[in-house]
């Protein structure tokens, strides 16, 4: 019996399956993910009518985005469908169209508002007719799946919504009423579902319809304690309390003095050498406000890292039309030098040049020159905002070839597929996407989980101990197979 690399990876990575029971949740529960919610046939009913200012239509999308982002989208889970409506009706994507979240967020970011009148009573008869109709995508009804329609207006319809609403919520759609501005609210009562409190809201201006996104996220929760809906900090088990949680790790590992982490190695190292390097994305289209946020981004994964010479190093690079390295690997051995480092940063605000920014990674930041270290785990993390104005696809599959472990994270006018070009296998687990720069904190949260060595010999040092027994065991046995063998030879000569 030879033992391999091979295999003492595959049975650490069997023995860590092993420490981790789905009756725990923590296989199928994501972290980025708000709660767990049921399935449910979601379609949006939006008002673009003339009173709605395009920049006021923005908000309104920026909402519909938070809403989604808490969804479990997928074909036997959430189909999300939207409609948008003025004089007339236009049906945006059905609920059959998207299969995944991110597409559905780019979806929503290419809707442009109608700006005529305020058909509202004709747009809700299209969403319960047509919209969530089995040949659109809608499923059968049944006590397992919801029929849901959220309705957001902002005037007085032209038309009558009371009839129609009746209908729907008697065939057993859920109707949200959602006004704005100067929204007639009679009319939103007559569209909402009872128990109205629950289902009609008021906001004084789209300014403020983003607060509404965490009401409608708890509203579609089946579980809402802190560790079902994946809000704590634990890294491995997270047991609930009322209106609180507490830490634990699985058997073998034992719980860090930060009492959220766990490490696999009583009193030994929790972490291999890591040389991880940021590209990040610093064109016109970022605007100021967004790039702060994005430092924050960064700091967020930093804090994560155990920053050291034997352990995580970090380089940054800032791209737009052409590429700018801020600092290499190895150039700082603390958090709070490479913290203080990327606030300082400043904002290159031109083009968006993605595929020089990747050739530079693989020509630059992972040499030796510049800082990186022979036999450390390479990570690139890859942020953008926008479609790249220059070829992506051969600088990033030579990274990946390389063995460079590639993350991509866009944000708003991102491209889906060029994030999917960028990333490591499984694509899945590599990319991710918000509609909103707000947001990139609950990526954050994301990605420190997986920036990590998936092989530590430390938990796999008994294994490999174990099949040196085993294999000397299977010599001695074999010698004395050999033995008994030239016995019975000896026997059966005599006999003979």
């Amino acid at each position: 019996m030879k033992v391999t690399s091979g295999s003492v990876f595959a049975l650490c990575s069997l023995l860590l399956l092993l420490q981790v029971p789905d009756s725990l949740g923590l296989v199928s529960q994501s972290r980025g993910h708000l709660c767990r919610t049921r399935p449910t046939d979601l379609v949006f009913v939006v008002d673009s009518s003339r009173s709605v200012r395009p920049v006021e239509f923005e908000k309104v999308k920026v909402f519909l985005s938070q809403v989604i982002e808490s969804l479990d989208v997928g074909p036997n889970a959430t189909r999300v469908g939207l409609v948008n409506y003025a004089s007339t009706v236009k049906p945006e994507f059905p609920l059959r169209a998207h299969g995944s979240k991110a597409s559905l967020l780019q979806a929503v970011r290419r809707i442009q508002p109608l700006s005529t009148g305020t058909m509202t009573g004709l747009a809700l008869q299209f969403a319960i007719t047509k919209a969530l109709s089995d040949a659109e995508g809608g499923r059968t009804r049944s006590p397992d799946i919801s029929k849901v329609v959220i309705v957001v207006t902002d005037g007085r319809p032209q038309d009558s919504v009371r009839d129609v609403s009746a209908r729907a919520r008697a065939s057993g759609i859920e109707l949200f009423a959602i006004g704005v501005g100067r929204v007639d609210k009679a009319t939103l009562r007559q569209i909402a579902s009872e128990p109205q409190d629950e289902h009609v809201d008021y906001v004084e201006s789209y300014n403020v319809i983003e607060k509404l996104a965490k009401k409608f996220q708890e509203a579609f929760c089946v579980v809402s304690d802190l560790c079902a809906t994946g809000d704590h900090d634990c890294e491995q088990v997270c047991i609930s309390s009322p209106g609180s949680y507490t830490c634990a790790c699985h058997e073998g590992f034992t719980l860090n003095s930060d009492g959220k982490t766990c490490n696999v190695c009583s009193g030994g190292s929790s972490g291999s050498a890591t040389d991880l390097v940021f590209l990040i994305d610093g064109s016109k289209s970022v605007r100021p406000e967004n790039f702060e946020l994005v430092k924050k981004f960064i700091n967020q994964i930093v804090d994560t890292l155990d920053v050291s010479d034997r352990l995580a190093q970090v380089g940054l690079v800032q791209y737009s039309s052409s590429v700018r390295q801020e600092f290499p690997l190895g150039r700082f051995h603390t958090k709070k030098d490479i913290k203080a480092a990327v606030r300082n940063m400043s904002y290159m605000e031109k083009g968006t040049m993605t595929g020089a920014a990747l050739k530079y990674l693989i020509d630059n930041s992972f040499t030796v020159s510049s800082g990186a270290r022979p036999g450390a785990q390479k990570v690139g993390i890859v942020f953008t905002d926008g479609r790249s104005q220059d070829y992506i696809n051969d600088a990033a599959r030579k990274a990946k070839d390389l063995g460079f472990k590639m993350f991509a994270v866009g944000v708003g006018n991102a491209v889906e597929d060029e994030l999917r070009e960028i990333a490591s296998e499984p694509v899945a687990d590599h990319y991710f996407y918000t509609a909103d720069f707000k947001t990139i904190n609950q990526i954050g949260k994301k990605l420190q989980k997986k920036i990590c060595v998936e092989e530590d010999p430390c938990s796999c040092e008994s294994i490999v101990r174990f099949e040196a027994k085993v294999e000397d065991l299977l010599q001695a046995l074999t010698r004395k197979l050999e033995a008994v063998s030239k016995r019975l030879a000896v026997l059966e000569n005599r006999i003979v």
